[in-house]
């Protein structure tokens, strides 16, 4: 707060905030991890519909890699932890990794 000598008024001074930056969960192809997997993972954990989750799994499986979403930092290493865990748990290889945006 800044005090106006002259008239005595308070005023509140603008606090500038920052957008945080932005991350891209990168999801990775392998040969192992079956496309109904994917599928099921990008609706679960980045809540995608069906043809979303479709559409990203085949650009996974024809480029190498997808972009399941942009979020925040701690939100994406959250859900590319998410997404390793549970591919474990099922016995998967899958990997994503996080990349700035």
């Amino acid at each position: 707060m800044a005090i106006n000598n002259e008239n005595s008024i308070l005023t509140k001074e603008k606090e500038k905030l920052a957008k945080p930056s932005m991350y891209a969960v990168i999801m990775l192809n392998d040969d192992y991890t079956p496309m109904e997997f994917v599928i099921y993972v990008l609706q679960s954990v980045f809540k995608k519909n069906y043809e979303d989750a479709k559409r990203i799994m085949l650009t996974i499986h024809n480029e190498g890699k997808g972009i399941c979403g942009v979020f925040p930092l701690d939100i994406a290493e959250t859900k590319a932890n998410q997404v390793v865990e549970f591919a474990r748990i099922n016995q998967h290889p899958l990997e994503c990794k996080v990349q700035k945006q």
